[in-house]
């Protein structure tokens, strides 16, 4: 298979250097998929408008939908960076394992998200019409759908980028779930 290194700053088009910058400094360093995102002269600028985007979600259900995507597609970088956020968020190690695993029973509304967010993922967008009711009824709107869709696609592109780049995770590694509940 072919094999992809992650760009360095110097190899990446001027647009691209900007965004690298702005990264550096609003992150402290320019994360290994986003990099790579910039073999594309306008990928990476586009995917970054992407998860920057308003949303009638907020951060906490993003990252209940990230790391439970991440984890139906078996991406270790995404579920690395997103156990990192998802602490920067508020939940616990424990709560971030349950997350992934499709349940948050320390809270009804996020629980009904995450199942949601698994049905939907491993049914490629056609979940069980429990599952929507479930999560209409803990409270979301179709706005909110609509919103969590979005985060699903944004999230879905990257497991797939990184499951064929195989790029280097620059995260704290993630602990594989079978691990946890073996």
């Amino acid at each position: 298979m072919t094999q992809f290194t992650v760009p360095t700053r110097s190899e990446v088009s001027e647009n691209n250097q900007m965004l690298f910058d702005n990264l550096q400094k609003g992150l402290g360093f320019v994360p290994n998929l986003y990099a790579t995102f910039a073999y594309s002269d306008t990928a990476l600028g586009d995917y970054l408008s992407l998860q920057n985007r308003k949303s009638s979600l907020r951060a906490k259900e993003r990252e209940v939908i990230n790391l439970v995507v991440s984890q139906v597609n078996d991406c270790r970088y995404c579920q690395s960076a997103h156990t990192v956020l998802g602490k920067m968020n508020g939940f616990s190690d424990e709560q971030i394992l349950e997350i992934r695993s499709g349940e948050a029973s320390f809270d009804a509304k996020l629980d009904a998200l995450a199942k949601f967010t698994q049905d939907v993922t491993i049914n490629r967008g056609k979940p069980a019409a429990e599952s929507v009711d479930l999560l209409f009824a803990a409270g979301y709107t179709k706005a909110n759908l609509v919103d969590i869709l979005i985060v699903v696609g944004d999230k879905i592109i990257s497991n797939y980028f990184h499951g064929i780049t195989q790029i280097p995770i620059d995260f704290p590694v993630a602990q594989p779930l079978e691990e946890v509940y073996a």
